[in-house]
């Protein structure tokens, strides 16, 4: 016996199998139709003393269900691959169906080439960057860009790292470490003066006096906050040079990452801050990366 005929072999083996297990059921079903039953007495048997079986047949709908099964099994095969070597009447395959898929899937590679901003204007790049950013984002960012507590807002303008093209991508592609350092050693009176000091900036209330010492304190040579934050507390990325890549944020706006409230300020100086965003770069490749960059950016640009 020869391959194709050991192959022909298997095919018409595995195709009886399927229709001999099919047919099987049709005809035990049928045979139950004509069994005899003594409605509403037992079989005899019985389990945890009162639960017993009853010799009643099955309710003809239920029946019928099972005969529709049948029919649509036939009606399956006779469709779909599923008898043997036999392509179905539809013409399905798995390598087709695969295909047809992999045409169909967005095409992010044509826009690699193409400038951010530009991106950002076109509405066909949109909406794939919006499935993107649905998939990989909205967990930290929300659904509409606007964050939470510990997560930036997206769609207000104000940048840790930037909001440059570039840096945005640079954000997405390499992922950020951002740690506020704790300063519990300066005591709790000194920092309350400073957390009032940099509430000040937000228009918010505060007690004059203590946010007067807080400006005092902020000067202080053993005080560290103007080492990230500037000594016009204007953050890192208004220092320029290598300081952008601190993410130390801008104390002078009224935009707060953790809270404004007195308690939170004067927790996050006691205690800092530890977050993380994580790199995308290898996960999405260049071309995802580059579209994302591209939907992050019209968030704030529109």
């Amino acid at each position: 016996m020869n391959v194709n005929d050991l192959i022909g072999f298997w095919n018409i083996y595995v195709a009886g199998i399927v229709l001999v297990a099919i047919i099987g059921c049709a005809v035990f079903l049928w045979s139950q139709g004509g069994a005899t039953y003594t409605i509403g007495k037992t079989t005899g048997h019985s389990w945890d003393e009162t639960l017993e079986e009853y010799n009643n047949p099955l309710p003809k709908w239920w029946s019928w269900l099972f005969y529709i099964t049948v029919v649509f099994a036939l009606g399956y095969l006779v469709y779909f691959p599923g008898l043997g070597s036999f392509p179905g009447l539809g013409g399905w395959s798995s390598g087709k169906q695969w295909q047809a898929e992999q045409d169909a899937a967005p095409n992010f590679q044509k826009y690699l080439n193409e400038d951010i901003p530009a991106l950002a204007k076109n509405s066909a790049a949109l909406d794939s960057g919006k499935r993107l950013f649905n998939t990989y984002c909205i967990q930290c960012h929300a659904v509409d860009g606007k964050g939470s507590k510990g997560f930036p807002n997206l769609t207000d303008g104000d940048w840790l790292y930037g909001g440059e093209p570039a840096q945005i991508e640079e954000s997405i592609r390499n992922g950020r470490n951002g740690v506020m350092t704790p300063n519990a050693y300066l005591g709790d009176d000194t920092i309350r003066d400073l957390a009032n000091y940099v509430r000040a900036f937000s228009g918010l209330s505060t007690d004059s006096a203590s946010a007067n010492r807080g400006r005092a304190a902020y000067a202080r040579d053993d005080v560290i906050c103007k080492t990230c934050h500037g000594p016009d507390l204007k953050g890192s990325l208004a220092q320029g040079g290598d300081f952008p890549f601190q993410g130390a944020p801008n104390l002078t706006d009224d935009t707060w990452l953790y809270g404004s409230d007195e308690a939170t300020v004067i927790e996050t100086i006691t205690n800092g801050r530890s977050n993380t965003m994580p790199t995308w770069g290898k996960f999405l490749g260049e071309d995802k990366v580059h579209l994302l960059a591209a939907y992050v950016y019209s968030l704030s640009n529109k």
